[in-house]
């Protein structure tokens, strides 16, 4: 896999949430992804908790957009990290910071760790 390919893996994921449905994100991720999510303080370390966030994430109606990325690739690991900003259902909206570390298991990329914190300072 290129660089320039891994942002594609990003788009999959926002494409999963637009479904509404948590089972679709959650194939995303290896069975022993860690999540450390955006909007919950419990992190996440198997498809039944990603599932519980996701069902409440998805209740509020997320679009991501990309405003940053900065792509390596070693191997059959590749990890994206950068800055995203989700727009809710409801106009609301929250820039966070990501990490996305994804494994090639031989026949597809999984996320094997998601991190997403909120930006700690209020930007004009």
């Amino acid at each position: 896999m290129r660089n320039s390919e891994i942002p594609a893996l990003f788009e999959a994921w926002n494409s999963a949430l637009q479904t509404g449905d948590p089972k679709q994100v959650v194939a995303l991720y290896e069975s022993n992804a860690i999540l450390l999510p955006t909007i919950s303080n419990q992190v996440r370390h198997n498809p039944e908790e990603l599932e519980d966030y996701f069902v409440a994430f998805l209740g509020r109606g997320p679009a991501g957009v990309i405003d940053e990325s900065n792509v390596r690739v070693f191997g059959d690991v590749a990890i994206n990290s950068g800055v995203y900003t989700f727009t809710f259902k409801d106009g609301a909206k929250v820039q966070a910071r990501f990490t996305f570390v994804y494994r090639w298991n031989g026949q597809a990329w999984k996320i094997v760790e998601h991190h997403s914190s909120a930006m700690p300072e209020a930007t004009s």
